[in-house]
């Protein structure tokens, strides 16, 4: 099943998922509503090639929380997206067992290539 994972609250999610084709056969999950689980985030990685990779140094609680000072390891990274939806860059999408990952303009141009 073809899904975005994304934050139904994001602003720009919102408007990256009304660039769509209409029709486009997404399945929507709201992280925030239905937090990723070990499975799915393992999943996300093995498509990804890390979970670095699915990691958003954006977020305020990797400030706040001083992780930038931190050396973190993939076990840690792995850790830190099961604790807490901010950790994701958003959105994530998954086409046809392949991965696009954050809210740039040419993913999100990979993205609706993908969905054609």
């Amino acid at each position: 099943m073809n899904t975005v994972y994304y934050l139904k609250s994001c602003d720009t999610c919102q408007k990256i998922l009304k660039s769509l084709p209409e029709n486009h056969g997404l399945e929507l999950h709201d992280i925030k509503q239905a937090p990723l689980t070990e499975t799915e985030v393992d999943f996300l990685k093995s498509l990804a090639g890390s979970y670095e990779a699915l990691f958003s140094r954006k977020a305020q609680l990797y400030k706040s929380l001083g992780l930038k000072e931190q050396n973190l390891t993939e076990a840690d990274y792995r850790k830190y997206l099961l604790e807490h939806y901010t950790f994701l860059s958003r959105p994530v999408f998954v086409v046809d067992q392949k991965i696009f990952i954050g809210n740039q303009a040419a993913t999100v141009l990979k993205v609706i290539e993908a969905l054609r």
